[in-house]
């Protein structure tokens, strides 16, 4: 599909962002057509592109992160390069930016600079803890937030330290607030008079606002959420079992309905008809009882005969998914999650289908994680600038 159908189609965006939460946001805005110019470092670029598994020198990563977007290189340290930027975020509807607080301020592309001069901009401002508040000058990854916003203290087993999960979620939890917040801002200016706004999120409160029940339960019943391993705490059955094979099995019979058909399934029909444990509450009771027999049932058997049997017995179960095993699975290719793609040196590769699937405007690919300045000059060129204002500019290191 091209960009021109797409939702976001003519919407400009200008990212002064690295690594990931910046970066997933406009990535988002990015495959369902808004046009995203990139601008980075001419020292490098972004670290993104040196993170995890290179390919060719360059992060597979990079070739997702950065898909449809435009690279720009500008010298912030250089007051042409700032100009530059300048420029771009006076014709820009949304800057997205996730430096700690204060440095655009510092390098005058602070937010009274920029919508001086657009007052219409949408400025997405990322951060560790905030634009304000006593933490707002502290460095602050996702790892920071994940743990000041409730998840890592309730992530793991009891009797071991808490953990992370596999990925950099509180950057990617992050990314998506600000995504919604930036249409949000984009939706106000359309319907009342035309003014942007500032989008604040900090790490911190990102991951805090996924917490679910943990707020009223501690301010009401002084109630603190622990560690509960593979357990959903309160809500029984619902865990992670071992077959015969090893294959690591997910079951979740926490439904009235659903556990009656889990224990005829498991050839205990005398629960599933038990008035005791006709409720959430009385099979929460007897949770250790439970997830002994289900777990014993389990390990008596092969995976695909566990689920095989969930499956005829319609209780939602799933076996622990590698990305090996995303690869075989016929869903993932039925939805399309993974897209071919051809890296520069013509080297074949997968890349992540697009989320969500909107009927008539989806999301799609165009290119992937472009070159380090690899737009500059067609960028500069749409600005006004000549070919030999470009070379000076090249010259002088402001670009």
């Amino acid at each position: 599909m091209s960009n021109e159908s797409k939702p976001l189609a003519g919407v400009k965006v200008l990212e002064l962002g690295t690594l990931i939460a910046g970066p997933f946001c406009t990535r988002i805005l990015a495959e369902f057509g808004a046009e995203v110019i990139k601008v980075e470092s001419p020292d490098g670029g972004d670290p993104l592109r040196q993170w995890r598994k290179l390919h060719a020198g360059t992060s597979l990563w990079w070739s997702v992160q950065a898909r449809n977007k435009r690279s720009l290189t500008a010298n912030l340290k250089h007051p042409e390069g700032l100009a530059i930027v300048r420029r771009l975020a006076a014709e820009a509807d949304i800057v997205v930016e996730n430096f700690r607080p204060g440095v655009l301020e510092k390098l005058g592309l602070g937010w009274d600079v920029l919508s001086g001069a657009n007052p219409g901009l949408v400025m997405v401002r990322l951060s560790g803890f905030g634009q304000t508040g006593p933490y707002k000058d502290r460095p602050g990854f996702g790892a920071i937030g994940e743990s000041m916003g409730g998840l890592r203290y309730i992530t793991g087993f009891a009797d071991r330290p808490p953990v992370r999960t596999g990925i950099s979620i509180g950057d990617s939890i992050a990314a998506l607030w600000a995504a919604i917040g930036a249409l949000m801002a984009l939706r106000h200016r359309e319907v009342n008079g035309g003014a942007g706004q500032i989008v604040d999120v900090a790490l911190y409160e990102a991951v805090f606002a996924m917490m679910e029940s943990m707020v009223p339960e501690f301010g009401v019943a002084g109630f603190v959420r622990e560690r509960t391993g593979n357990v959903m705490p309160g809500i029984t059955p619902s865990n992670t079992h071992t077959a015969r094979d090893g294959r690591h099995i997910i079951i979740g019979g926490n439904g009235d309905a659903i556990f009656r058909r889990l224990m005829r399934a498991i050839g205990r029909p005398d629960l599933a008809d038990e008035a005791s444990l006709a409720d959430n509450a009385g099979r929460d009771a007897r949770a250790d009882e439970l997830y002994a027999l289900i777990g014993a049932w389990v390990e008596a058997r092969d995976g695909d005969e566990v689920l095989a049997a969930m499956e005829a017995a319609e209780v939602p179960a799933s076996a622990v998914y590698s990305v090996a095993d995303m690869f075989r699975d016929v869903q993932f290719a039925a939805r399309g999650m993974f897209e071919p793609a051809t890296l520069p040196d013509g080297q074949s590769m997968h890349v992540p289908g697009i989320v969500p699937k909107l009927s008539a405007t989806p999301g799609s690919t165009e290119w992937l994680g472009p070159k380090l300045g690899e737009h500059t000059d067609e960028i500069l060129t749409g600005l006004g600038l000549s070919i030999e204002e470009i070379v000076a500019l090249r010259d002088k290191g402001a670009i």
